[in-house]
């Protein structure tokens, strides 16, 4: 196998299996999305699994922390050690909630302390942070106990009496004595214990304006701005997700030492909910925290093209030059990135398949290279190559993985059909504000992809649609036959003198008639289901 593509195999598939060294050099930049993420406004970091928010937020945390700032990087995955008692339904909801909420408080305190013992400044007054630091610590430690409480008392006494007498004779040459003694010793010893005992369940509390004065205090006191990154947000229980969110809203919102960066995944995200008593429990999008970003947006190669070529070739690129030992380099002489895709690519249009299949998200660009690389061996990446590592992977890694939930895999079933078997196209639209729990499933799965949203039409006007094309993989057999789709959808354009229908391959934001394009899932839940 070639050097090149030896390389490509040992890419690895997750950001978090590399030290932060690696993924600092590896970073790639996608338009606004640092300048956007490095200001101190709360943000939301939305993507799939795979888009990158983990590397994106890696790179962010060290380059603040690079400026002096603290950094509280808390994976989501890690916090709650008890048995597994946040999924446990058999808790209640509330204990279940204020355990997750005293582990994360805990956790971010003792980032802060880990910070400040390993800055080398000193610029820490270590006598002021530490009894306000135990003020914090004591804020989210109270438990009660409910119940009944039995209290019992006992009493011991003891007594210890001893007695004894001896007899001494003694011999010497001047004399003979003897001694006779008795001697008595009574000595008392009395002891006194009590015991008490509780019955009832120990249940953990938490008051919020404690814990935020006490933090408020604390970040005051440090005198420098706090950063803190949720990733893995996911991860959390959806039933317990507007509870953590309460937390962040009460004790770190308001605190202007404080900023928080989360990285989401929309569809799995639960932010708010509403008691009985219409009380709102949670964060709200807009009101109390900034609008968030979708990495979703940026690299979908039916958005921009050369935006998305321009992403990958320079993603491989960092990796590539961070994995290869210094004489590889030399060898091959790759001093760019361009070089690099010349060098490993059959031709440019190739690295084009290649992006168009990777629809943009980095994880499965990265699985599809590798398949490719071992497919192509000693050979450059063929187009051929591309489609089969791409076949592969949606039958290895997405659609092995919602066989299991039969109904998506019977929309899906029927989505192909409908779009791209009677239609010829690779993409369909929605209302905007319809939200089907099945067509967030398969774009959560990476299967159904969003390039363009809130597109209209003057036949139907003040509807908005979102558009949706199908994974590569879906039909990447159909490439070069009779049954390849003809292109995005069919419109009839506005720009049209006629009312002949055409294929597109960009979105645009209106068009004169979308009918042909809109897809009913009605249908398929009234007459396929």
């Amino acid at each position: 196998m070639n050097e090149i593509n030896n390389l490509f195999l040992r890419l690895s598939k997750r950001a978090e299996t590399y030290d932060k060294e690696h993924l600092v050099k590896t970073f790639v930049n996608v338009g606004p999305l640092f300048t956007i993420l490095s200001n101190k406004d709360h943000e939301i970091l939305y993507g799939r699994r795979g888009t990158g928010k983990t590397h994106a937020l890696a790179y962010l945390g060290d380059s603040i922390r690079n400026n002096g700032d603290i950094v509280v990087n808390i994976d989501l995955r890690t916090i709650g050690s008890n048995g597994g008692i946040f999924s446990d339904s058999t808790i209640p909801i509330t204990e279940r909630a204020t355990r997750l909420l005293i582990d994360t408080i805990a956790y971010i305190h003792d980032g802060i302390i880990s910070e400040v013992i390993e800055d080398k400044s000193e610029k820490y007054n270590l006598s002021k942070l530490s009894p306000i630091s135990e003020e914090l610590s004591d804020s989210i430690s109270e438990i009660k106990v409910g119940g009944e409480v039995e209290i019992s008392k006992s009493i011991t006494a003891n007594e210890e009496n001893t007695k004894g007498s001896s007899t001494s004779l003694g011999l010497s040459p001047q004399d003979i004595s003897l001694k006779f003694d008795k001697s008595g010793a009574k000595s008392d010893k009395e002891s006194i214990s009590f015991s008490s005992q509780r019955k009832g369940l120990e249940t953990h509390r938490l008051h919020f304006s404690s814990v935020y004065s006490n933090l408020f205090n604390f970040c005051q006191t440090l005198n420098n701005h706090v950063w803190i990154i949720f990733d893995e947000w996911a991860e959390i229980p959806n039933d317990l997700q507007p509870y953590l969110a309460e937390l962040i809203r009460r004790t770190i919102l308001p605190n202007k030492f404080c900023t928080i960066k989360i990285a989401a995944i929309e569809q799995r995200t639960n932010l708010c909910i509403y008691d009985s008593f219409s009380n709102r429990i949670g964060i709200e999008i807009g009101a109390d925290i900034a609008a968030s970003q979708n990495l979703d947006e940026y690299m979908v190669f039916d958005n921009d093209e050369s935006l998305a070529k321009d992403f990958f070739e320079l993603l491989f690129y960092q990796h590539f030059i961070n994995i290869a030992p210094p004489e590889t380099l030399d060898s091959l002489k790759i001093l760019n990135s361009e070089i690099l895709i010349n060098a490993a690519f059959s031709q440019i249009n190739t690295f084009y398949e290649f992006v168009r299949a990777a629809e943009g998200v980095p994880r499965d660009a990265i699985n599809i290279l590798g398949i490719a690389a071992m497919k192509a061996n000693n050979d450059k990446i063929s187009i051929d190559n591309i489609r089969y590592a791409a076949r592969t992977w949606y039958a290895r890694g997405k659609e092995k993985a919602i066989s299991s939930n039969e109904r998506a895999h019977k929309l899906l079933r029927w989505i192909i059909d409908e779009v791209i078997g009677k239609r010829s196209a690779r993409a369909f639209l929605l209302k905007s504000n319809v939200k089907d729990p099945l067509i967030e499933y398969l774009f959560d799965s990476r299967i159904l992809h969003i390039i363009k949203e809130n597109v209209s039409g003057k036949d139907e006007p003040g509807i908005r649609y979102n558009v949706y094309s199908i994974d590569y993989g879906c039909y990447v057999d159909l490439i070069n036959t009779s049954s390849a789709p003809k292109g995005l959808f069919s419109v009839i354009e506005n720009d049209s003198d006629s009312d002949d229908e055409v294929f597109v391959n960009v979105p645009m934001n209106d068009y004169r008639a979308i009918r042909r394009a809109i897809l009913d899932i009605d249908e398929f839940n009234n007459h396929v289901a």
